[in-house]
């Protein structure tokens, strides 16, 4: 769900014009004075309590000269001409006072000018403003690379067939009575960017002549600012010595309490967006993309990619698109259901377990758990047939090809993507050394191949040492997650007895049901538990390791975490699709835990109402549980901030905070960055994905989860979160990998579910071979009369175990004591030859499976690897786009040299200076 934009319409060209609108941005109009700072730092002035106020940032008297509003929105110094770019929070008791000095010289040596101020409600707490001079941002953006606008893109018309044509028209005419794009947002509310319209390229001192530059106090705009900013503190000094460099560890040592750049004011208003328009970019996210009234529309992408940087919008570009992907896969997934639901009257298996009055079911545990009829399980096998249903193997196969078609233009949208926020030639630098691998190995050196200077070297034997405990690590976390599902079994089996012995009629009715129920609450909360120790381990483990990079760690500690928590989550899930009720052995002969408990079955209807359950609960309890914590957390803390500073000031009195307090006073982002937004929203994918055959509603719930999490994540950015730093990135990372594994997982799990889970299968092979049609090829629901008794087997009572044996013997059904009972097998009858054997149609039955099996993963997998092979990664129109705008530049370029030629040449004419040789 993101907006796209294109320059072409109505089969003519259109040249856009990079002109912004006017919607009423202060900073563009205030940042056009240019005039030099002053370095105040040596005062240190304390909090005005009048300082600023929630409007300051606006325009609202035209005799206000521009320093003085600029003194009272709280982001400027104090004489209201530099634009505060990064904000340094320390306390003066802290005992770092010697590093802090270092290193605050060392910040003004390279050129930052800086100014303190105390906090209004804590005069322990120092403020740092820092505001990079335009010297500074020209010296390091060049450094940097960063790419900066330079001409106008000029959009052209590919040539187009007469047929295209026509269907264009024809398109256009059937347009015209729809909706005129109501989840667009409105143009007139959001501005156009202007680098969107300009070709880029990275900032050059010596040619910069050629780049657009109507004032140098908005040519960079304040993200690109305050990375800069953040990329000098990083190589600044704070000690003597190599490895004594970088904010983050005076950040870890305590010498700074937080760092971070400013919110760019308020983000409400006073005044409505409509009539006034929007008071900065933050009130223009909150109103177009945070605010609840809003989503049904696409998200401003643009916009948030120019407060928050390329990493945290790709990151909402891929949701939007996973979420817009999720639209057919709910509407397949809902119909499946429904037919479900229109077939259910038509269903000869549900209609006979329902009729099946004089069918009596063995008891499903020891002693406690009496006969019962199969008709009472008629319920059950009426929701069994919502979701296992002839249309089931149809969406299993739609879902695993829909994953790759998902992945595939993914891709493509990636593309045009890193295309139009100029990432497409991007590569990211040369990593630094993390500050623990040079503190480790500091000993070690050898020279860098690439910079040819000496750094820190791990020898290959300690890596595989430290690799070796840290894999023996995960996989000891691993036999934990598998003996709490075994706890739970444990549990299954003990309760089933319990509530079959219940006083309560509804309990002892529902034993099964009230063991599943519970034993997935329990479940649940274990998930939750063991996810506070996963993360722990994985710091623990990774820091083992002992990375060279931060990528390198942040890819170590990612895969962990995935690990964990996927096990986590679906280890009782796997249990219940392929173990539950596959091993307990028969009546008389039951297999046992320890020799003492009996293992559980599955209910008479079968096993996938278990699984159902399963994926249900624990769908919505965690969706629900992580947007509770996502946006609850921070509310919160925020509220009980807010709370303390009334109590110290007073409720009657109202304390305007400078911007600086008020995003101080919010919750910093989490310490792994996206890490918690991108694992919530893969986890789901595997749950929409993997056992979808057994829960084709998780599309659905799924879609519905995005729809509010995208509103969540943007509000909790844009209103409780301090400013993240704008940092660059040129896709999803190692997410996408994981998202292919997930893909290749889900489809031998749909296989599996819907060959041994399922009861597909078993009503083919009796369709086609036992039925009424056998040998007839056909397989209507008339054929599947006699079904649900063919696949019962019979057991004598007498040869129960004595510690299977039931307190009742059936006298209430027939008046008379039960002599046999059926239970869900194909296995000889008690008077064979090999009582209790199996039957033919077990192993045809076994053998359709495993074939089933081979068919769909093969079948499935020939399809996904010819659609990833018919899909190429970059679209045809954006490959001629790029080489066109490279044949573009190159002329640009060009031209502008000429030109800047021509006009030395006539000045120096003018001045008498021209050479005979002169060129051209």
């Amino acid at each position: 769900m993101e907006a796209s934009s294109s320059g072409i319409t109505n089969g003519k060209t259109k040249v856009f014009h990079a002109v912004a609108k006017d919607v009423n941005i202060l900073f563009d109009e205030l940042e056009a004075v240019n005039s030099p700072c002053k370095d105040d730092d040596s005062l240190l002035h304390p909090g005005n309590l009048t300082s600023t106020s929630d409007d300051a940032s606006r325009l609202e008297t035209g005799g206000e000269t521009v320093p003085e509003r600029n003194k009272s929105n709280g982001l400027y110094f104090r004489d209201g001409k530099c634009r505060i770019d990064y904000i340094l929070v320390y306390r003066k008791s802290n005992p770092q006072t010697e590093k802090r000095e270092v290193f605050e010289r060392n910040i003004r040596a390279e050129g930052l000018q800086m100014e303190k101020e105390s906090s209004l409600i804590n005069s322990d707490i120092i403020f740092v403003k820092l505001h990079a001079p335009w010297e500074v941002l020209g010296r390091y953006a060049e450094q940097m690379n960063v790419r900066m606008p330079f001409r106008r893109k000029i959009y052209y018309l590919p040539r187009r067939y007469k047929f295209m044509s026509r269907i264009d028209k024809q398109i256009s005419r059937f347009r015209r009575w729809l909706p005129k794009k109501p989840m667009r947002l409105d143009k007139e509310t959001l501005p156009d960017l202007e680098e969107n319209d300009c070709y880029t390229a990275p900032f050059s001192q010596q040619r910069i002549h050629h780049f657009i530059i109507h004032n140098k106090d908005t040519f960079f705009n304040n993200a690109t600012r305050s990375r800069i900013v953040h990329h000098i503190l990083q190589r600044i000094k704070y000690e003597e010595g190599k490895n004594k460099i970088g904010l983050n560890r005076l950040l870890t040592n305590g010498s700074y309490e937080a760092a971070f750049p400013l919110h760019e004011g308020s983000y409400r208003s006073k005044n409505s967006i409509r009539t006034h328009g929007a008071v900065n970019h933050r009130h223009l996210l909150y109103e177009c993309w945070a605010s609840w009234g809003v989503w049904y529309k696409y998200q401003p992408l643009d916009l948030v990619r120019r407060y928050f940087g390329e990493k945290i919008g790709l990151y909402f570009a891929w949701l939007g698109w996973y979420t817009g992907m999720l639209f057919p896969a709910a509407f397949i997934g809902l119909f499946v259901f429904l037919y479900g639901v229109t077939t259910l009257d038509h269903c000869q298996v549900s209609k006979e377990v329902c009729q099946a009055t004089d069918i009596i079911m063995c008891p499903v545990c020891d002693k406690y758990c009496p006969f019962m009829r199969l008709s009472d399980s008629c319920v059950y096998a009426k929701v069994t047939h919502l979701f296992d249903n002839g249309a089931t193997v149809f969406f299993a196969v739609f879902m695993a090809v829909w994953a790759t078609v998902f992945l595939e233009f993914w891709k493509r949208r990636r593309a045009v993507i890193a295309y139009d926020w100029d990432l497409i030639d991007w590569e990211e630098e040369e990593e630094e050394i993390r500050p623990q691998f040079e503190a480790k190995y500091s000993k070690k050196e050898r020279m860098n191949p690439i910079s040819g200077k000496p750094e820190p070297y791990q020898a290959f034997a300690d890596k595989c040492s430290r690799l070796i405990v840290s894999a023996s690590g995960i996989f000891f976390m691993i036999c934990v997650v598998i003996a709490a599902v075994f706890g739970i079994v444990i549990y299954r089996v003990v309760t089933v007895s319990t509530f079959a012995a219940f006083k309560w009629a509804l309990i002892r009715n529902n034993s099964q049901v009230a063991t599943t129920g519970t034993a997935v609450c329990i479940n649940f909360c274990i998930i939750m538990l063991l996810n506070v120790l996963y993360e722990k381990v994985a710091l623990l483990l990774t820091n083992l390791e002992q990375p060279r990079t931060e990528s390198e760690w942040e890819n170590s500690f990612t895969l962990k975490m995935f690990l964990f928590q996927f096990v986590n989550l679906n280890s009782s899930t796997f249990y219940i699709a392929f173990f539950l009720g596959r091993f307990t052995g028969h009546p008389g002969a039951y297999l046992r835990l320890i020799n003492r408990w009996r293992l559980e079955e599955c209910h008479p209807s079968g096993c996938l109402i278990d699984l159902c359950m399963q994926m249900g609960i624990i769908m919505v309890l965690k969706q629900t549980w992580n947007n509770f914590m996502e946006l609850g957390y921070p509310l919160i803390q925020n509220w009980w901030t807010r709370r303390k500073v009334r109590q110290e000031h007073g409720p009657e009195r109202k304390i305007n905070f400078p911007q600086w307090e008020k995003d101080y006073n919010l919750q910093p982002m989490n310490a792994y960055g996206l890490f918690d937004e991108y694992l919530e929203m893969i986890l789901q994918f595997g749950f929409t994905t993997i056992f979808v055959a057994a829960f084709p509603l998780a599309p659905l719930l799924a879609l519905l989860n995005n729809i509010i999490e995208i509103r969540l994540d943007a509000y909790k950015f844009v209103t409780q979160w301090r400013r993240p730093l704008a940092s660059r990135a040129k896709d999803i990372g190692i997410w996408y990998g994981i998202l292919e594994g997930i893909g290749i997982l889900s489809v031998i799990t749909n296989a599996f579910v819907i060959a041994i889970t399922s009861d597909f299968i078993p009503r083919l092979v009796y369709a086609y071979k036992y039925g009424p049609c056998a040998g007839q090829g056909e397989a209507g629901q008339k054929c599947m009369v006699g079904y649900v008794n063919a696949s019962l087997s019979v057991f004598r009572i007498s040869d129960f175990e004595n510690r299977s044996e039931p307190e009742s013997d059936g006298s209430e059904f027939s008046g008379t004591p039960l002599k046999y009972c059926r239970y869900r097998d194909y296995r000889d009858p008690p008077h064979s030859l090999v009582p209790y054997g199996y039957t033919l149609q077990f192993w045809h039955v076994l053998a359709a499976r495993l074939a089933f099996i081979i068919v769909f993963e093969h079948l499935v997998f020939c399809i996904k690897h010819l659609i990833s092979y018919l899909i190429p990664d970059l679209p045809k129109d954006l490959r001629d786009r790029m080489r066109r705008e490279k044949y573009l530049i190159q002329e640009m370029m060009y031209e502008a040299e000429l030109e800047r030629l021509q006009k030395e040449r006539k000045e120096r004419k003018k001045n008498g200076k021209a050479h005979h040789n002169e060129w051209p």
